[in-house]
């Protein structure tokens, strides 16, 4: 029986159908019927009758053993830890039923065997119901809708750990109720039910519902679920009769509810019996289909023998039998023309009569290629005619095998591709001679048929539009085209055809990276090829600059405009809102009037809220600083930003112990936080974790002559790093230029980051951005520290004592003008200098021998090795080397990104002169 059909063979794999389904309902209406009329009844006394049990227990055991057998049969099939589970689930109940029936007073001793106790079977009977709704619940919670988990163990393993684990706990449960049944809470007292027994059966009773709703809403419902929830309901009627309504043993709730549990353990056996019935049965028919199969394929093939050897005869191409050895075996009539020997001549004699003295070795090769198993196809190569005559062919050879699978032989066919060739090199000619005019143009040059399908495109097309030739040629010119511009580029075409040249034709075509390339063409027609030709040059960075001259007018202009409007505005709003108080009380007396002064003060209000829009859009807004905690703010705002980020961005907080007050104002710098957290969101579509961190950063003179707009003192940093998709290199000095956006229209106005910049600004701090595209962002936000007389902490900080040295210490830094600051103030502090570019520098000064104490280098950096690869390469060359890293990264960013490993020495910029020669000291060793 093919895989692939289990899904429909086995219950356990069917879906349920309407009539499965009924079937069931009326099964459980029955017992359900039959259930209520013994209700009442329960706790009527019969007459004892200590063999039912015996009987009862033997016909329990044996069900139950024989559908684990049948279950465990579909397990060896499918492989599912869900059918493993139901299996083991019998399995327990099976055991536990025979160990029932020995410790049973009355049966085999009047005690029970085993060293039963009074209140063993009890015990006994509540585990038993208790197992197997458990077993049930891990059923469903394992099966799947493509089948269940699949088990990694071999099936023998698995079933036998199966038997093993339940035959375990069988173990311990009866030596529980048996040697230490006195410790056990009383369910049975001189043959009356206890309080204990009823809470305990009820709890029974509750986890054998939960399996039932488990079942329910485990979807979609196979076969086997609708007959396992049967079994569940008739389970529910055995303990509620035998245990919940009767009143002790040997009464009609006793009986009737062990009836009710035989048939519970009869139902999945009967379906089980009655499929492998079905089973066997359709294994019957598919014999019967495959045989008639066989008879079919093998006339079939009897035919297509005959049909294949006319194919052969008749076909344009040499077909060409041989023997490994090289013996000619078959030679149909093409192979005549083609070569110029007759069948009777060519067969019998070896292959090499086609090849040349020189090529032996070549027909030797692809024999042994061939003996080996490996089809060739489409080699080309040169073969001769009976007349001598040269011939280009292109051969495709596959093994011949015997029925054994063995291979006898070579089957080959030879096309002759000599005219094809040689028109083949005169194409290849004429190509190379066109791509080196192509090659050779700065514009871009571009061919297209009568449909703008692209046939020919220079080289340039990557530096103009970032494709390679090869990406546009095939492909329509439309596809490339601004939509806006489609017109235009029609209106050309047309004009081309016409027979006019064009000039000043000007059309945007999308540049591979989105964005749109301003390009001026010059086309024409030619009849003769129907080809169009058009030489295009780009207008892009022209258009850029002025485009950017006419931005840079208009937003200082709109600037300048909206925060004079907005003070100006203000200055007559505190007029209006200042005389509208005296203006009320004056009319308070006269109602109409009344009512225009409250209109006039709510006209009022409204202009004040739209001036501190024009002055936040002017960045100009009042700032209502006062002394914070920022590590209290930034948790504040974890709890918001969950929710809004969602489940897919993991808020990290890695907040400093020893935090400083800042003076900031608290809503703006929610609002930045927000901002710059819903950034990070669009830049992880795919998920990703959201840093927040703070620190205690102390800005010096040094930091301050490289960046001339923070004053030197003490700060709060607050970093928000993601690991999403990060920003070019290129983009990074526009990032906070207002209306600057990445985003698709609609998804951003390109205020958010200039806003943010202007709020740090007018708070007197300062904000940097470090990017690496494809790694992440770190935005750090210095905010001036709180001296607690509500004005910022300035750098009167004590001088700490620094520490140089008399070491040689090697700096590795790409960025020019920091390397030249960092190597200015290492020298202050008495330290020999050795500086280098990139990783490729540094490794040639540590090769040529000169001492070194200590490597400094960024983590970052341009070039084939980052600073952590740099190094890995210098403890290979002086594995004593001492290392010291820096980066403008938090070390906590550097760390998620992969960049260093945990517990390495890390100096993160910026950072002033104190903390460098202490980190260069501690580095050092001392």
């Amino acid at each position: 029986m093919p895989a692939g059909n289990d899904r429909i063979v086995f219950l356990s794999t069917r879906a349920a159908t309407r009539r499965d389904r009924s079937l069931a309902l009326a099964v459980v209406g029955i017992s359900a019927l039959l259930f209520a009329l013994a209700v009442p009844f329960a706790g009527t006394p019969l007459t004892p009758i200590p063999a039912f049990v015996a009987s009862y227990q033997s016909a329990l055991a044996i069900n139950d053993i024989i559908t684990a057998i049948l279950l465990l049969s579909q397990f060896a099939i499918l492989r599912s830890w869900a059918m493993l589970l139901l299996a083991s689930g019998y399995l327990f109940t099976a055991a536990a039923a025979i160990v029932h029936g020995l410790t049973f007073p009355g049966l085999f001793t009047p005690t029970g065997l085993l060293g039963a106790g009074l209140q063993t079977t009890a015990w006994l009977y509540m585990i038993w119901h208790a197992g197997f709704p458990l077993f049930v619940i891990g059923y469903a919670l394992t099966k799947a809708e493509n089948g269940s988990i699949k088990t990694p163990w071999p099936v023998g393993r698995s079933i036998a750990a199966s038997a093993l684990a339940v035959g375990v706990v069988i173990a311990i449960v009866t030596w529980v109720v048996t040697v230490q049944h006195e410790r056990l809470p009383i369910l049975l007292s001189q043959g009356r039910y206890t309080l204990t027994l009823y809470g305990v059966v009820t709890s029974v009773w509750l986890l054998s519902m939960a399996a039932l709703v488990t079942l329910w809403f485990r979807r979609p419902h196979l076969v086997i679920d609708i007959w396992l929830m049967v079994v569940m309901c008739a389970w529910l009627f055995d303990i509620a009769l035998a245990s919940i309504l009767n009143v002790a043993r040997f009464d009609l709730g006793f009986y009737a509810g062990r009836l009710y549990g035989l048939a519970a353990a009869s139902f999945v056996l009967g379906v089980l019996l009655f499929d492998n019935v079905a089973l066997q049965a359709a294994m019957a028919r598919l014999l019967r289909t495959e045989r008639r199969r066989a008879e079919f394929e093998r006339d079939r093939h009897a035919g297509r023998e005959q049909l294949f050897s006319a194919v052969v005869e008749s076909s344009k191409d040499a077909i060409i039998a041989k023997a490994l050895d090289g013996t000619v075996t078959a030679w149909n009539t093409a192979a005549e023309r083609l070569f110029g020997y007759p069948a009777p001549e060519a067969i019998g004699k070896h292959i090499a009569i086609l090849v040349q003295p020189g090529q032996s070795c070549e027909v030797d090769g692809i024999l042994a290629r061939v003996g080996r198993g490996e089809a060739i196809q489409d080699f080309e190569t040169v073969r001769l005619r009976k007349d001598g005559q040269e011939i280009e062919v292109s051969l495709s050879i596959s093994p011949i095998r015997a029925a054994s699978g063995k291979i006898i032989g070579a089957s080959e066919i030879a096309r002759d591709i000599t005219e094809s060739k040689r028109i083949q090199r005169a194409l290849s000619r004429e190509i190379e001679e066109r791509q080196q005019i192509f090659e050779n143009s700065q514009d871009l040059i571009l061919v297209s048929d009568t449909a703008g399908i692209v046939v020919q495109i220079s080289p340039s097309v990557a530096t103009i539009l970032g494709y390679r030739p090869e990406e546009m040629i095939g492909h329509n010119a439309i596809e490339f085209i601004n939509p806006q511009d489609l017109e235009l580029a029609r209106k050309g075409m047309r004009e081309a055809r016409s027979g006019r040249q064009i000039h000043s034709f000007e059309t945007r075509y999308n540049h591979k990276s989105g964005r749109p390339v301003t390009l001026n063409w010059l086309g024409t027609w030619s009849e003769a090829a129907r080809r169009y030709y058009f030489i295009g040059r780009d207008l892009t960075e022209i258009h850029a600059a002025e485009a950017q001259f006419r931005q840079a007018q208009k937003m200082d202009a709109i600037g300048q405009l909206t925060g004079g409007v907005a003070h100006d505005f203000n200055n007559i709003l505190t007029v209006i809102t200042g005389t509208i108080g005296v203006l009320a009380e004056a009319v308070a007396d006269r109602p109409e009037l009344a009512s225009i002064a409250k209109l006039i003060d709510e006209a009022a209000e409204r202009g004040a809220q739209l001036t501190k829009q024009l002055l936040a859009f002017a960045r100009k807004q009042p700032l209502r600083p006062c002394e914070i905690d920022v590590n209290a703010l930034l948790l504040e705002s974890a709890k918001l930003l969950r929710p809004t980020l969602g489940e897919h961005i993991e808020i990290v907080p890695k907040l400093a112990g020893d935090s400083w007050p800042a003076l900031v104002d608290p809503n703006q710098l929610s609002a930045a936080i927000l901002n710059l957290a819903l950034n990070a969101r669009d830049a992880m579509p795919q998920g990703g974790k959201l840093v927040l961190e703070t620190a205690n950063v102390a800005l010096d003179d040094a930091y301050v002559s490289m960046n001339d707009e923070v004053a030197a003192g003490d700060y709060v940093m607050t970093a928000v790093s993601d690991t999403g998709c990060g920003i070019p290199a290129a983009l990074l000095d526009k990032v906070f230029d207002p209306f600057f956006t990445t985003k698709e229209v609609g998804k951003g106005t390109g205020l958010g980051l200039s806003m943010v910049f202007g709020f740090v600004k007018q708070s007197d701090g300062h904000i940097k951005i470090y990017s690496e595209e494809g790694h992440g962002t770190t935005v750090k936000i210095y905010l001036p520290r709180s001296t607690g007389s509500g004005q910022p902490a300035s750098d009167a900080a004590p001088a700490k004592e620094i520490q140089g040295g008399h070491e040689t210490i090697l700096i590795v830094e790409d960025d020019a003008l920091v390397r030249k600051h960092v190597v200015t103030q290492v020298a202050s502090l008495g330290y020999k200098t050795l500086e280098a570019a990139n990783a490729a520098e540094a490794l040639a000064i540590i090769d040529n021998g000169t001492p070194i104490d200590l490597l400094f280098t960024d983590v970052i950096m341009p070039g084939i090795l980052n600073g952590r690869q740099l190094v890995d390469e210098a403890l290979k060359h002086r594995p004593g080397l001492k290392t010291l890293f820096t980066s403008g990264y938090t070390e906590n960013a550097v760390i998620h990104h992969g960049r260093l490993d945990p517990g390495v020495l890390l100096l993160a910029k910026p950072y002033r002169k104190p903390e460098l020669a202490r980190m260069i000291r501690l580095a050092l060793g001392s």
